[in-house]
């Protein structure tokens, strides 16, 4: 099948989450099965690569904009990058410090908008449109609306993908005719949600099939405590919504062949993990004892806000420099959160270490070295760590929600049989007396070796979730 997908981010050109890894890694995955994918995302400053492939002229907001579309090829996938500076030529993907930039849906209107023009000139057809998350939720909108007679694009199925429901692209309804859509799309049955323009409503009300990032998410956002008001919309359509599981990119993270560890391992020699997890000590400038490295090492890198269990971990902080671990942070988020793992650091420096920011190799690192990952998550669509985790032999501690309950299965002391730790209750007592449980059953070496080989075994690769995506496509066709 010829595969377009529509969307914000994909590396290596731009990222600020996991959007832009599933752009990374899936039409790759896609590729490897035969199939032949482009990817449109924006040509955002900072983007050097590509080779001019044309021009197309764009109708927004009573301007005719000339637009230069560009390309590059990685692991057998056409990249494609529409560029305008005046809208992508930036500091950053979608705002500042100080918010997101007051244009963003005129900025992503257009991006829609420029991707099916260019897929209409170029006079190809697709088999399928992919677009995902509200930054291209106004392609199955557009091509229900502005394409519908092209003879390119006319008829072609829409695929419509969730990566996190929490974020809508919710806009003033006279964003509707600034963008050249009709003010008769401002019904509830189409984009208007809370005397608002919702992109991401667009997607889910205009698409022939929705997806979300894995099966229990899917379940979870047709109820009112994940759905973000939404839950209505999905449970009319939830004959047409699909949970397929993320994966992740083997090619990047495998400790086998992981160019930031100091050394490699594998589930039948895990004597490497001991190198890494040194190698962490001492960039936290924790001193590295034979008590240090007997000890359990937990990791976190994480966004430090609510949603990832932040708010579970500051009820339990005064308890975290007594249990019998060392404790290293690395992420960025609320200022308070960052502040508390700030004082925890300095108060008890040879318990916990803290990193503000981000560091890929570090990140490589902490998966390779801890003994124990840490995921309180209120709510995750899918999460990666867990993921990576499972991949370097290291246990995931997560709360069972979306994602997590789908890739980690509880440690059953009974049958020795299990992949990591899991709790269901949203609260500090909960995680707290997981993590005690996790650290006791660290003692017994036999069955926490069981556990790190369990996860090892695992298959979370991209090839896995890329042939669920091909059916989906042939669902969509069909």
């Amino acid at each position: 099948m010829r595969i377009l997908m529509v969307a914000s981010e994909a590396i290596p050109f731009a990222k600020t989450g996991g959007l832009a890894d599933v752009l990374g890694a899936l039409p790759a995955a896609l590729a490897r099965l035969g199939h032949a994918v482009d990817v449109v995302i924006p040509r955002y400053r900072g983007i050097a690569v590509g080779e001019p492939l044309g021009r197309i002229t764009v109708s927004m907001a009573g301007q005719q904009l000339d637009t230069t579309v560009a390309f590059y090829e990685v692991r057998g996938v056409r990249n494609l990058f529409i560029d305008q500076p005046h809208y992508f030529d930036r500091e950053s993907l979608y705002g500042t410090s100080s918010g997101d930039y007051p244009d963003n849906a005129e900025r992503f209107g257009f991006f829609c908008r420029a991707a099916l023009e260019w897929a209409a000139a170029a006079g190809q057809r697709y088999d399928v449109i992919h677009g995902h998350d509200w930054q291209a939720g106004l392609v199955p909108v557009m091509l229900a609306r502005v394409f519908r007679t092209d003879p390119t694009l006319g008829g072609t199925p829409t695929v419509f993908t969730i990566h996190n429901i929490a974020y809508q692209g919710s806009f003033p309804p006279e964003t509707l005719p600034a963008i050249g859509l009709g003010s008769d799309l401002m019904r509830v049955d189409a984009l208007e949600f809370w005397g608002r323009v919702s992109y991401l409503k667009g997607g889910l009300t205009f698409s022939r099939i929705i997806t979300t990032v894995s099966p229990r998410y899917a379940q979870e956002i047709q109820t009112p405590a994940f759905g973000f008001g939404l839950d209505g919309v999905l449970r009319h359509r939830s004959g047409d919504l699909v949970g397929i599981l993320n994966g992740i990119d083997y090619d990047q993270w495998d400790p086998e062949r992981d160019p930031h560890l100091p050394e490699p391992y594998s589930a039948s020699n895990l004597e490497g993990k001991g190198a890494a997890k040194r190698a962490v000590l001492e960039t936290y400038g924790i001193p590295v004892s034979e008590a240090t490295m007997a000890r359990p090492l937990v990791g976190m890198i994480s966004r430090m806000v609510d949603q990832k269990g932040f708010d579970l971990v500051a009820g339990i902080a005064d308890a975290l420099p007594h249990l019998d671990a060392t404790i290293v942070v690395l992420g960025t988020g609320e200022r308070r959160y960052e502040d508390m793992w700030r004082g925890l650091s300095v108060r008890h420096p040879d318990r916990i270490g803290a990193r503000i920011g981000f560091d890929e190799g570090l990140a490589h690192r902490i998966e390779g070295g801890a003994d124990l990952f840490l995921m309180p998550s209120r709510f995750e669509p899918c999460g990666l760590n867990q993921m990576y985790s499972l991949r370097y032999g290291t246990a995931p501690l997560v709360r069972a929600t979306g994602g997590l309950a789908d890739t980690v299965r509880n440690y059953d002391p009974r049958t020795g049989e299990g992949t990591g730790f899991t709790f269901d209750e949203y609260s500090p007592r909960a995680l707290l007396g997981t993590l005690r449980w996790a650290l006791d059953i660290y003692k017994d070496r036999a069955a926490w070796r069981r556990i790190q080989q369990a996860g090892m075994q695992e298959d979370n690769s991209w090839d896995a979730s890329a042939r669920k995506y091909a059916d989906v496509y042939r669902r969509a066709v069909s």
